[in-house]
């Protein structure tokens, strides 16, 4: 435990990091200030280095591209391989586990171990890896790296420690699974095929043993020759040459035909009786046309062939379809008996299974569901009725069902919000699905002790909303809203709908949450603002609709000057935004000046009649940003909500908007630069808008002005494309020339003019960087464009076809801009002040206050932060009809960089939390002897803190720096410049072991945390490259040491950076791995096995082992030793406890092996004696038969 001290008493406010032209953390002027009264400030801090370390916990979602498939059918777990090298584990719900190769290599091929609790990875760097799924956290064993050969084809056959691997060039190897090394047996391409054969087979597709041999090795060329390689005699029993590419073989369980698919859509059975022509040959989807002809079809990619006990085989297969059905989608066929069934998917089929009830391939399939791995989701189809149902997935794999472009995450909710909304969210569940349990069940998995409410809010491209549960490190669905029900859909030929380039109109940008309120606020990439509230009944409501008119004229820019260290405003005068009157309909689409500009109307028009809405969350409020003169409105960059207040506050580049929502009127609507006053830190000179500009000639309405190659250069380098011209905030370039009546004001910037103007701060001088190529810096550079949403483009882009419009779903994917609280970065300055974040809370708005009032804290994207206090009527019935007053010449603060955060404390250091108003259903029955009141709870900073007087201290954070003032005297206690090189793009003050600290996420990567009040580094960990814009714009800390963010489009990754949660969670996680006894092999009776074949007697030690085969060349294949798990034989080990456990398990293993071999023993008595007694019969029958009675 370290205490900080801190005499007040004349306490200078200069900040060390601060910069010529800067003013000091302290009163307007920058003069250094002193606490009115000397006091001291005592804060115990509990928090040390040893209370934080980072780790990943659970990642929730849809493997991202997936690639591979594999299941085993003893332990019932599933694997799915991805294309960046990650393997997901999945069991019964809870048991989910994520592994990565570290070389990031796509995943070829997985094969499970059956019962053995381990699995191979084949990858495309043409490396087999052995994992040890025996531990809770995956480890690699072994590693085989191939040098001379790319693989192909893995099989690995049931209770076999011998792997075959098939390869480019034909040939197969066979590596043993204990040791990893390569067995010195090869079947080389060349002998494999006939000599007189001219050419090369192609690569190895196939590989599979014998049902009824296990010593004959069935191999699949590309190209269409099937070899059937005795093992034993070194052969090959038959070769078949078919003029049609293969895709895969299935064997029938006896062992006596087998099936190809090919690449004509065809289906080939053979017999191993005559093997010179196929059986059968059918093509499922190929009709006969008018001239007698087949119908061409897609290849089949793969068949499985299945047998049952009571009724036809089975055929399933993918692919196949006619060539000229158009925009048939991808499907999985189902032949059964002479009943085809096609089961069309909403996206392409990577790779199928079929689940059966034996691991035995020599025996009647018995197939009861099939796994079918798409692009994008993934399906389980139970066989068993005959309508094909498919399973409900306990999995949360439908997060990115529409793109993910925001997350919010809360930790430690009030504990009834979860199961209300569950209930809400229960009544709009699908049915259809079967009736039976999930069939992959494997692993167990236990409610962990450290768990408490958690929930995920993930906003969506199509303007949906999801709340997850996500307690003890699991995801599970809870409640699924639209945000576009509160509008009218744009009609195809509409104007403003044909304008807009924008292909998800109601994209959500943030939200804003109060769990103890309910209140929930989305903001929309259409300059939109909802705000809801909770109910648990059904209602009849009229929307209600304010139109705000937050739009500055081109004289509030700030214009590059010849001095660029003495940023220039234009005067403040009547340039100020302006409230569009409200009203509870919109206005006419047709408000548009006689020129044909659009002025004063919405991007999207409020549906205007009642409408009914269901349980759950219920519009209350829509709020408007209008066009102005032609422009769209700039997307709103900054939001807060408090329900204690009744009030909500956004801003944009353009200024500040406060909303009363009980009384749904506009109380403040100013600029940034308005909001100032006497106060203003800045010297502005004042300029005619039109001076030190280079105009070019003006295009006509409908042209566009192309991008700087060397800028599309870059953004293509960030993300392949650039973003859509309407989903940025804060347009660039946004001064206009004034023209005359004959055309519309256009945007244009001078041809000598960088496309980024310099920072205009002097704080922010030193990150100000050049647009030149030169070490990076203009892609750095266009990356930060990217995040931070500040456009790029000219006025008139918005009325063209632009070739910069996401090109397609996945490109949206990856690249939908999401303005975030840090919305315009300290080197986007090109264009006005923005408002970054806003905070209500309790505080002191001027040096002389003695009582904290409520005040609404802003900060804006030049680093200043700007209290503005508020006088709120406190009886409920003068709340109602009583305006809310606020003064706008309220203290003014500085830091370096864009402004991220605000939290308060108190002088003790605990964290002070917003007052909020009590939850209560507006649409409940009316009780006459208990009249509806706001009940609202505070938290006054001077509540607790009779021991230091009144005061709080407020915390604030900036892309470059933490500064902690104390209130009221404004005084700057602590300051910590977080980074000088890169800058913070996330900032939360969290709470963990019972204390406070401020967590950092930065553009470099490293994931830091700050003691409070003191600002000491605690950790610093170089976590994360920022490789994707996608994990800046969806990283959120929450209480309790947690963090998560999109690791993918289709992915949510969760972090903790909590000691005690690491140490934690191994107790949280899921066991892959449970002891299970092999089910046993059928009695084959023994006439079947005397004449069927030696199948049992084939011993693959005596072929393959060192002594018979040699060893395999050095220069072939490199053995690469594994971890070996020792992470979890680490926690395994952990003290006596530990080593007690692992005797206990290993004695348990001892008695479970004796067991079974005293079981096979007496199996093997029995069937002697049975062979016996079945050989006596038989003499006795045949002694006195003469010859030709038999």
């Amino acid at each position: 435990m370290k205490k900080f001290r801190k005499v007040l008493d004349g306490l200078t406010t200069s900040s060390p990091g601060a910069t010529v032209g800067s003013p000091s953390c302290g009163s307007a002027a920058g003069t250094p200030t002193a606490a009115p009264t000397p006091k001291e400030i005592d804060v115990q801090e509990t928090l040390v280095s040893e209370n934080f370390q980072l780790c990943k916990t659970v990642r929730h979602g849809f493997p991202y591209q997936p690639t591979a498939l594999a299941f085993d059918p003893v332990q019932k777990i599933l694997a799915i391989g991805s294309r960046s090298g990650g393997v997901r584990i999945l069991g019964r719900p809870g048991v989910d586990c994520y592994c990565q190769h570290e070389s990031g290599a796509a995943v070829l091929q997985l094969q499970f171990l059956i019962n053995e609790g381990a699995l191979v990875s084949a990858c495309a760097d043409d490396t087999l890896h052995l994992w040890n799924l025996r531990q809770r956290r995956p480890a690699i064993l072994h590693s085989l790296k191939f040098n001379r050969e790319r693989i192909t084809f893995c099989h690995l056959p049931f209770q076999s420690k011998w792997l075959y691997v098939g390869t480019e060039r034909g040939n197969t190897h066979i590596v043993n699974i204990e040791s990893f090394v390569l067995s010195g047996y090869v079947i080389m391409w060349n002998k494999a095929i006939e000599l007189s054969t001219k050419t090369h087979p192609g690569p190895v597709v196939h590989l599979s043993d014998s049902p009824k041999d296990e010593g004959k090795l069935l191999i699949g060329f590309e190209s269409g020759t099937i070899v059937q390689w005795d093992l034993r005699g070194k052969k090959a029993d038959f070769r078949i040459y078919y003029d049609e590419a293969i895709h895969s073989v299935s064997w029938h369980h006896e062992g006596k035909q087998f099936m190809c698919s090919h690449s004509d859509g065809s289906l080939t059975l053979w017999n191993l009786r005559n093997t010179t022509k196929p059986f059968q040959v059918t093509f499922p989807h190929g009709k006969i046309q008018k001239d007698a002809r087949k119908e061409s079809c897609k290849p089949i990619l793969k068949v499985e062939y299945k047998t049952c006990r009571n009724s036809e085989p089975f055929v399933i297969f993918s692919g196949g379809l006619s060539y000229d059905k158009a925009g048939r989608r991808p499907a999985l066929t189902i032949m059964h008996g002479k009943a085809i069934t096609v089961l069309e998917m909403d996206y392409p089929i990577v790779e199928f299974m079929v689940l059966c009830e034996t691991p035995y391939n020599n025996e009647v399939q018995e197939p009861y569901a099939v796994v079918v791995l798409l692009e994008k989701d993934l399906i389980v189809v139970d066989l068993t009725q005959s309508n094909y149902p498919v399973f409900e997935n306990p999995y949360p794999m439908d997060i990115h069902e529409s793109p993910v472009t925001c997350t919010a995450y809360f930790a430690d909710c009030p504990p009834d919000i979860i199961p209300i909304l569950y209930s809400i969210g229960a009544k709009h569940k699908k049915t259809g699905y079967s009736q039976k349990e999930w069939p992959i069940s494997g692993g167990t998995w236990t409610l962990g002790s450290h768990t408490y409410p958690e929930i995920i809010i993930t906003g969506h491209a199509d303007g949906s909303i999801k709340f997850w549960d996500a307690s003890a490190i699991t995801l599970q669905m809870l409640y699924k809203m639209k945000t576009s029900k509160v509008f009218e859909k744009p009609k195809a030929g509409e104007g403003r709908a044909a304008e807009l380039v924008e292909e998800d109109p109601f994209a959500i940008q943030m939200v804003s949450w109060c769990p103890q309120s309910r209140m929930f606020c989305v903001v929309g990439i259409s300059a939109h603002i909802i705000l809801y509230r909770f109910s648990k009944y059904d209602a009849n409501t009229q929307i209600v609709s304010l139109e705000v008119r937050l739009q500055c004229d081109s004289d509030d820019v700030i214009s590059p000057s010849e001095n660029e260290n003495n940023p220039s405003f234009s005067e403040p005068g009547s340039h100020s935004p302006q409230p569009h009157h409200h009203h509870q309909h919109p206005a006419s689409p047709g408000s548009r000046t006689p020129e044909g500009i659009k002025d004063s109307i919405p991007c999207l028009k409020v549906k205007d009649r009642a409408v009914r809405v269901p349980p759950g969350y219920q519009s209350e409020l829509v709020i408007q940003l209008l066009w102005v003169d032609g422009e769209p409105p700039q997307q709103i960059t900054s939001l807060d909500i408090n329900s204690a207040y009744g009030l909500l506050a956004f801003g944009n580049c353009n200024g500040l908007a406060v909303v009363d929502y009980l009384q749904k009127t506009v109380i403040l609507c100013m600029s940034t630069l308005d909001l100032y006053g006497s106060t203003d830190p800045y010297q502005r000179l004042t300029r005619s808008p039109r001076r030190n500009r280079q105009s070019t000639s003006v295009k006509g309405p409908g042209r566009k002005l192309s991008l700087p190659t060397d800028l599309k250069t870059d953004l293509d380098h960030v993300n392949g494309h650039c973003t859509s011209p309407t989903s940025q905030p804060c347009s660039a370039g946004k001064p206009r020339i004034p023209m005359g009546p004959e055309g519309p004001r256009l945007t244009r910037r001078g041809p000598g003019r960088p496309p980024f103007r310099k920072a205009q701060s002097a704080a922010c001088m030193e990150i100000s960087l050049p647009v030149s190529h030169t070490e990076g810096h203009a892609s750095r550079r266009a990356m930060l464009q990217q995040l931070h949403g500040v456009t790029m483009y000219s006025h008139d882009e918005h009325h063209s076809t632009t070739s910069y419009c996401w090109s397609d779903r996945e490109s949206r994917e990856n690249s939908f801009t999401r303005s975030r609280s840090s919305s315009v970065s300290s080197i986007d300055r090109d264009t006005k002040e923005a408002v970054t974040t806003l905070q209500f809370g309790e505080s002191y708005g001027r040096k002389n206050d003695v009582l904290p009032t409520p005040c609404l804290w802003v900060g804006t994207s030049l680093g200043v932060v700007l209290l503005i206090p508020m006088s709120i009527p406190t009886d409920q019935e003068e709340r109602m009809e009583e305006p809310v007053t606020m003064g706008v010449s309220g203290a003014v603060l500085m830091l370096k960089g864009s402004v991220l955060r605000f939290s308060f404390l108190d002088c003790m250091g605990a964290l002070i939390q917003p007052p909020y108003e009590v939850w209560r259903d507006h649409n409940a029955p009316e009780d006459p002897d208990r009249p509806r009141r706001r009940k609202l709870v505070h938290f006054s900073p001077s509540s607790s803190q009779d021991a230091c007087g009144d005061g709080h201290l407020a915390v604030v954070c900036s892309e470059r720096q933490a500064k902690v003032f104390l209130m009221p005297s404004q005084s700057c206690l602590f300051v910590h410049n977080i980074t000088e090189s890169s800058f913070v793009l996330r900032a939360d003050v969290v709470s963990v072991c019972n204390s406070v600290c401020l967590a950092c996420f930065c553009a470099n990567g490293h994931v830091m945390t700050l003691s409070l009040p003191s600002l000491r580094p605690l950790m610093d960990v170089n976590y994360l490259p920022l490789t994707d814009m996608r994990i800046a714009r969806t990283f959120y800390f929450t209480n309790g040491g947690q963090a998560l963010y999109l690791s993918s489009p289709t992915e949510v990754q969760r972090i903790t950076y909590s000691q005690e949660m690491c140490d934690n969670l191994q107790e949280m996680l899921g066991e892959l791995f449970t002891p299970i006894e092999t089910p046993e092999a059928q009695n084959r009776g023994f006439l079947k096995g005397f004449f069927g074949g030696n199948a049992h007697t084939f011993d693959r030690e005596e072929l393959f082992g060192e002594a018979a085969a040699g060893k395999a060349s050095r220069s072939l294949a490199q053995h690469i030793p594994g971890q070996g798990g020792v992470e979890g034989m680490k926690v395994a080990a952990s003290g006596v406890v530990g080593e007690l456990a692992r005797a206990r398990i290993a004695l348990d293993e001892r008695g479970q092996r004796l067991g079974e071999l005293e079981e096979r023993t007496a199996l093997m008595m029995t069937s002697a004696e049975a062979f016996s007694k079945h050989a006596h019969e038989l003499m006795l029958k045949c002694k006195d038969k003469k010859w030709y009675q038999f």
